[in-house]
């Protein structure tokens, strides 16, 4: 498919990714517009800020669509109160929860421990957004400090475990192994009702050498016999999952995200697993904006070989070359893959690096450099 040729820019569409432990996505898209505007004043310029499902991605998704921040106080990783929050799309129906916000590492410091942390405040938080009218919950699985499958979650949303004397508890990475059995009559009934959409752009499982303990659980705190211990936990709750909601989860790809809480989404509140570049431009309708635009600019940190595997800038040129509209990528750095980059959709890739410094050095310069090289580019077109 040919692209078109670029003349004038009447509408251009912003959709960056964060530039990791530099700038936010939205500080991004804001040098960006602020460039196209000093170039074509009078162009329509689509800010959409992207979010990976991390830490910051409520305030990216608001960013892009609009609405307003929820404050609450929930439970946090190890079931004391904590502040938390998520955001309502300008649409009244749609909430966005950060799982990060009330179960995530910077919530825990120097305690990691995947052992005893519990994703209920993340069920708490899904319970409130039903209360305040969300139709549609987007959980961005990123971040956690847990490895508990998400069954923290399910009990605060009125799912019971038990363990082999009828005892209820609610269940943690280490006594994972301890649940017998699963009722879940008493989930909220409104969980049933609406749509959830987990972002997780992870493909591992729920257990296994590639699963959630084995991948995940050293960063969180875990050394190598807890490890096993925590794995062993997740095949085992993994056995009962499926024999109480009647789906096969052991080797979903996905179910180890954020500690089996994608297994958990899935098995307990009926969740799509999707990509999160995919949900977010589904989110923003992405496919409508760009439809009319005459380019897309996009970015990240460092484009390589990775970005091929669903990362955001590859996601954006997909969905652009179907409208057959241009993409520039604006990066820190980029690897020698350009011919298949220009494959994949992306019409040319501009480091915004102009010595050859280590990134100790060029970091702080990232904002002056992503401004000098859409400055260049715009000069261009």
């Amino acid at each position: 498919m040919s692209l078109s040729p670029i003349n004038r820019i009447k509408k251009a569409v912003v959709i960056p990714d964060s530039f990791k432990g530099t700038l936010s996505s939205s500080a991004v898209a804001d040098v960006m517009k602020q460039t196209i505007r000093s170039h074509f004043p009078d162009a329509e310029i689509i800010s959409v800020p992207l979010a990976d499902g991390g830490e910051g991605s409520v305030s990216a998704f608001l960013s892009a669509c609009g609405g307003r921040t929820i404050n609450t106080t929930v439970t946090g990783p190890f079931f004391e109160p904590v502040p938390a929050f998520y955001g309502m799309l300008a649409d009244g129906k749609t909430a966005v929860i950060e799982m990060a916000a009330c179960a995530g590492l910077p919530l825990v410091g120097n305690k990691k421990d995947p052992v005893h942390t519990t994703t209920y405040g993340v069920g708490e938080l899904m319970l409130h957004a039903v209360d305040s009218g969300a139709k549609k919950l987007i959980l961005c699985l990123g971040g956690s400090a847990t490895n508990d499958a998400g069954c923290g979650a399910a009990a605060a949303a009125g799912v019971r475990f038990s363990d082999r004397s009828g005892n209820a508890f609610v269940p943690v990475g280490g006594t994972l192994s301890d649940v017998a059995s699963i009722d879940v009559s008493g989930l909220d009934q409104r969980i049933k009702e609406i749509e959830i959409v987990a972002m997780c752009d992870v493909i591992s499982p729920l257990s296994g050498p590639n699963g959630a303990a084995y991948i995940f659980a050293p960063q969180k705190g875990a050394d190598e016999e807890t490890v096993k211990i925590l794995d062993k936990g997740l095949a085992s709750i993994g056995q009962v999952m499926e024999q109480t909601c009647g789906i096969s989860i052991s080797q979903m790809p996905g179910g180890g995200a954020a500690g089996g809480m994608g297994a958990g989404a899935a098995a307990f509140f009926g969740a799509k697993l999707k990509s999160g570049i995919e949900t977010v431009l589904d989110a923003v309708r992405f496919d409508d904006i760009v439809s009319d635009a005459d380019v897309v600019f996009t970015g990240e940190g460092k484009i390589d070989s990775q970005s091929l595997s669903g990362k955001a800038v590859f996601g954006v040129a997909n969905r652009a070359k179907r409208a057959n509209v241009p993409v520039i990528a604006v990066v820190g750095g980029a690897e020698d893959l350009l011919s298949t980059f220009y494959d994949a959709g992306i019409r040319a890739v501009f480091s915004i690096n102009r010595l050859p410094l280590p990134l100790s050095e060029s970091s702080p310069h990232t904002r002056e450099n992503i401004a000098f090289t859409m400055h260049n580019i715009l000069r261009l077109l």
